[in-house]
Parts: structure tokens; C-alpha cells; sequence
């Protein structure tokens, strides 16, 4: 009996639950979080603006998913950014009164549903919005220019407004990091306890040392603020091999300035995924993220990680025991990491054994208690 399955046997039949995700348009760790929350309330109904199969894992498919009047407008799969203005209607319109409790699972506007006075609301944010409480940095990183940027602050304001409102009707919430919990508290003037997101650390396996190749990994979607630009920089001037899986819109860009020691493979499948981890020298994460799956990916592999110094890295990243972390947002920081590392520094079961703290089964044991103890 696996341990998903014997998680399953705590899920009441007396709790009534619905779940409420921003958006299912996109695959990512928000994804990963919201499966794993969903094998413990399986028959649960999953709210949400909208949702797009085509793009998402099958099994999606025998899921109970409602979604939103956006979910009918034109080119909303692809260009969402542009209906920011209706994500509140949209989830404020959901009737979620018959459940006694409801889990948003969000980093913009899930939380906004109108539960009844009796149900319990868990917020389990990934973030504030960053365009709406980080909003000069995020235009910078979007490049958001022209007629966009004349407009948009004026309907961040509003929408600002909103979502603290919302943030109020909340009865609980939980933060994926530290850096989350103190953006909760400055955002929102909310405390919020810890839940740190799922790993399937046994998905990955530790390669034999003579497997190992002489590569440093990146894995992620290619787009502006993860940083991969920075670590192009970097591996430009050095010379070191990197090979970055994934795509995004800012991959024409970033290949364009990429020398000959830089592969991009695109897209590829998990079992590719799975063997780039565990045969990679390191694993670079060169953005500041609000947690970070993928890091700690590779530690399930037994790979040490360079990281920037910044956001969930600080509660992952062990300095000298599963990787190394540069404190400076800049390639000349990352030049200065990758000269001073030597890989034959760290113990894979090491490595292995500190990621097994961040399992889907710890995730899945401290979110049920969340939900049915409180």
C-alpha cells in the first residue's frame, strides 16, 4: 500500500470539500500541489476560472472540474493576462455554499469566493499577486510596455483593493515558505503557518558515479523572471557545459544569445526529466522563487544544487550539504559559484535523504491536519 493510498483512508465522508485554483492552463508546481491535495479528497469538485485538457495530465479528465463564464471567452487559454479584469467576478460568481469547507489552492484571485458563514475557507497561497503587490518589479520582468503600461496601474489599484478584501474573508492561511509568510503578513496583515509544497522523491534515483556527466541543469519554463538569462550570462563567459529542458515565450530570445556550450532541449518527457536529474554535475536555479519544486527534484536525485540566495531557496537549501548559494542577483555571482565548485564535496544519500523531508507524504500528513484538525 502506497503512501497516497493510506492517506486516502483519513478522508472523512462527513466533510463536504471543494478545491478553487486560479487558473488549469498551464502545468507547473501549482499543478503538483493541487494533485497532491486532491488524492486525499478525491471525490472533491475542483472551481476554477478556467481549464484547458488539452494542455493538462489526462487524468485530469475523470476529475469533477467547474469552471468559470471565462472559460468561454475568446483566446483566454492563451492570452489570460489579457481579462485581468474578470478573475474576481469570475470566482466570486461560484456558488460554493453546500460545502463546509473549501481549499484555495491560488497566487491570484482563488481566494475571492463567498463561502458560507458555517464553512471554513484555507487559503493555501502560493504567493500574493506579484503583479499586483509586486508590481514595478513584475513590469520590469515582463517587459510590459506601450499602451499596457499606461493603463495597468490604475486597474492593479482597484484590484489591489479587492484582493485584501478578499484576503479578510479567509479563515486560515497557509504559505508555501518563509518569504510567502512574510509577504501574507505585509500583503494581507494575515499570520499564516507553514506547509511546505509536495516532492515525489520517489519518483527520482541516485545514478552510479560513473554515470555522472560533466553538464550543469537547468529545468523550467523559459520566461523572464526565472532568471535563465542570468545563468546564460554566466555559462557564456565560463564555458561550462549547460544543458536547460523546457520552453516559454523568452526562449527565442535566450537562445539567440546563447553560445555553443549551451543546449536547449525543449520540452521533454518525465522519464528524460528523471535522467537528466540524477546524471546532471549540479543543478542551477538562478531565480528568486517563492519555494522551488525542481531543486529540490534534483537533491531527490542525489545532485547538489547552485541557487540564488533568495526567496524558498533559503528554506531548502543547506549551504555545503545539499548545495551551494550565490547572494548576489548578477552572472558575476554565479561565475564565482560554479569556480568554486567541486561536486565530489557532497554525499548523494545525503542529498537524497534531506529532500525525503519535503516527500508528498509529509505534505499530504501536514495538510490533513490542517483541514480536519485546524
Amino acid at each position: 500500500m502506497d503512501s497516497r493510498t493510506r492517506v486516502r483512508e483519513f478522508s472523512p465522508s462527513f466533510l463536504k470539500l471543494a478545491f478553487i485554483v486560479s487558473w488549469l492552463n498551464q502545468y507547473g508546481g501549482a499543478e503538483r500541489v493541487l494533485e497532491a491535495a486532491h488524492a486525499l479528497f478525491p471525490d472533491a469538485p475542483v472551481y476554477t476560472s478556467m481549464y484547458d485538457p488539452r494542455v493538462m495530465p489526462r487524468e485530469y479528465r475523470a476529475w469533477d472540474i467547474r469552471v468559470s463564464f471565462m472559460d468561454r471567452l475568446p483566446f483566454v487559454y492563451r492570452r489570460h493576462q489579457l481579462f485581468l479584469p474578470l478573475y474576481r467576478y469570475a470566482f466570486e460568481s461560484f456558488d460554493v455554499s453546500e460545502y463546509d469547507a473549501v481549499l484555495s489552492i491560488t497566487s491570484a484571485f482563488a481566494h475571492g469566493v463567498n463561502t458560507r458563514a458555517a464553512a471554513r475557507h484555507l487559503c493555501y497561497c502560493l504567493t500574493p499577486a506579484r503583479f499586483l503587490w509586486q508590481y514595478d518589479e513584475y513590469v520590469q520582468h515582463e517587459k510590459v510596455n506601450g499602451a499596457a503600461r499606461k493603463f495597468l496601474p490604475a486597474i492593479v489599484s482597484r484590484l489591489r483593493e479587492w484582493d485584501k478584501r478578499a484576503a479578510s474573508r479567509v479563515d486560515e492561511f497557509i504559505a508555501i515558505s518563509r518569504e510567502v509568510q512574510n509577504r501574507i503578513a505585509a500583503c494581507y496583515g494575515r499570520d499564516a503557518c507553514i506547509v511546505y509544497p509536495p516532492v515525489d522523491v520517489t519518483a527520482f534515483h541516485i545514478a552510479p558515479p560513473q554515470d555522472i556527466g560533466d553538464y550543469f541543469l537547468i529545468v523550467s519554463r523559459l520566461i523572464p523572471y526565472k532568471r535563465i538569462d542570468l545563468a546564460i550570462e554566466a555559462f557564456n563567459q565560463t564555458g561550462l557545459p549547460l544543458v536547460i529542458a523546457g520552453d516559454g515565450r523568452d526562449r527565442v530570445r535566450l537562445q539567440a544569445h546563447a553560445k555553443s556550450n549551451i543546449k536547449f532541449l525543449g520540452r521533454v518527457s518525465d522519464a528524460e526529466r528523471l535522467n537528466l536529474m540524477a546524471r546532471c554535475k549540479a543543478f542551477v536555479f538562478p531565480g528568486e522563487e517563492d519555494f522551488g519544486i525542481t531543486p529540490l527534484e534534483a537533491n531527490a536525485a542525489g545532485r547538489p544544487v547552485i541557487a540564488y540566495g533568495g526567496g524558498g531557496a533559503l528554506d531548502t537549501i543547506v549551504e555545503g550539504m545539499n548545495g551551494v548559494l550565490f547572494h548576489a542577483p548578477t552572472s558575476n555571482a554565479l561565475i564565482a559559484s560554479l569556480k568554486n565548485f567541486r561536486a565530489s564535496d557532497f554525499d548523494p544519500q545525503q542529498i537524497r535523504a534531506h529532500a525525503e523531508k519535503f516527500d508528498t507524504r509529509v505534505f499530504q500528513e501536514a495538510l490533513k491536519q490542517r483541514i480536519l484538525v485546524g
